[in-house]
């Protein structure tokens, strides 16, 4: 196991409260950062190759750099904590073990921005993570981070803790500031950006919870060190999840760049006994799936897409040989069709429309022309919608056809299933956690 940084504060008893946190170094880089002007900070994280960590992959200091720096109206700093996508769990970890160092992420990003005001907008099911936040918050005011005259560099900022209502598309960065206006969780046209406009119509960026807060990291040891750390184009450390029927399902740090067979064997301890891999979803439920030919590719952007996938969040979730993929691809499409917002009509029909065909073929009363029919609807959904949950579903069910048509056509032709049903329950509560 490397050297941790993100993680470093996980085991350490009570590292969720100030004096504990402070004890272990924590707000050392704020007090370097505001002996920084901004422009120099936005340059370190340039440096660093930091790439959005909620799934898109963005440069982060590329979309800082698309603030502006002068504005008539107060700029914004909001957080997405609305981690909702199925098999992805390790911003929880961030908010619940070690809050103050997303704080002080926060405030660094608000001082390098001329930032005035930020919310951290949380899942609402996530309440320890929303009660340790509004705690270590309230700390940080006492204690001179948050407020007026921080650190006496006449620098304000308040921070706010916003627990989302539990919809899955206030993910999506304009769905979640529709959300903060007390409004539903509809995605927004794009362009303008939020940068441009954003929350309440003024300057806005929305970063993901790791990667503020992997900013205090790049302040404390520099830009090029945290590069360094990863490969090209993916700076690096990064936490990394796994799940499925392995030896130690969990949230690891590790390197950016490591492949999926070291994350399977060296960190989740390879798969059950008596189980054999079957295929993975690397980074969440909308990518696509991959088989273990596969288990070399390297966890990064460009390498995952190489792959044949996405990087996505970087939670990789495994499945064994018992898994029926027709089940599995049929459960995530009744997801993302509850979870459409039903502003578009190609995610809004072709969800649900998919979702039948698919809980057909599943009951053993689909047809063999169902699955190019299947193929077509997901050509028709992906691009053509406002925002990416439209591709969600699209990408998904056209790899488990593609990769396991074969399954679907058993299914097809014998008319039920052909795995036991204690392997679907077993999916069915997998999922649903």
């Amino acid at each position: 196991m490397e050297e941790r940084f993100l993680s470093r504060n996980f085991d350490i008893p009570n590292a969720h409260t100030l004096a504990v946190f402070e004890k272990h170094g924590g707000y050392q880089a704020l007090k370097r950062a505001v002996t920084m002007d901004g422009d120099s900070i936005i340059n370190e994280v340039k440096k660093s190759n930091l790439r959005g960590r909620g799934g898109a992959g963005f440069p982060c200091g590329i979309k800082w750099s698309f603030l502006p720096k002068e504005s008539d109206v107060p700029k914004y700093l909001v957080i997405n904590a609305d981690e909702g996508e199925p098999g992805t769990f390790k911003d929880r970890y961030l908010m619940e073990l070690d809050p103050h160092r997303h704080i002080e992420g926060c405030i660094i990003a608000a001082w390098a921005l001329g930032i005035r005001y930020g919310y951290i907008f949380v899942r609402g099911e996530m309440q320890h993570a929303i009660r340790r936040l509004e705690a270590a918050v309230k700390e940080a005011y006492a204690k001179g981070y948050l407020g007026k005259n921080i650190l006496g560099k006449g620098f304000d900022f308040d921070l706010y803790v916003h627990p989302g209502g539990g919809a899955y598309i206030c993910g999506e960065e304009t769905g979640l500031i529709e959300g903060l206006e007390g409004k539903s969780g509809q995605p927004r046209m794009k362009p303008p950006f939020p940068a441009v406009v954003g929350l309440f119509q003024a300057p806005t960026i929305v970063n993901n919870v790791e990667t503020i807060s992997a900013i205090p990291f790049i302040i404390e040891h520099g830009g090029e060190w945290f590069a360094a750390m990863g490969v090209e184009k993916n700076g690096g450390p990064k936490l990394y999840g796994v799940s499925g029927p392995i030896k130690r399902p969990g949230v690891y740090e590790a390197r950016s760049g490591i492949t999926v067979r070291e994350l399977l064997e060296e960190y989740g301890g390879g798969m059950l006994d008596g189980h054999e891999l079957k295929a993975f979803i690397p980074g969440g439920s909308s990518c696509a799936v991959l088989t273990p030919d596969k288990l070399d590719a390297v966890m990064g952007f460009e390498t995952m897409r190489e792959a044949g996938s996405s990087l996505g969040t970087g939670c990789v979730t495994f499945m064994d040989t018992n898994t029926c993929m027709v089940r599995v691809a049929a459960r995530l499409a009744a997801f993302y069709h509850h979870e459409s917002c039903g502003q578009c009509t190609p995610c809004r029909e072709g969800t649900g429309w998919a979702t039948k065909v698919l809980d057909a073929i599943e009951a053993g009363r689909g047809r063999p022309e169902d699955l190019d029919l299947l193929l077509d609807m997901c050509s028709n959904i992906e691009g053509n919608t406002i925002c990416a949950l439209g591709d969600s579903i699209a990408i998904p069910v056209r790899s488990y056809i593609q990769v396991f048509r074969s399954e679907f056509d058993a299914h097809i032709k014998q008319g039920c299933c052909p795995y036991p049903a204690w392997t679907k329950k077993r999916l069915r509560s997998s999922v649903a956690a």
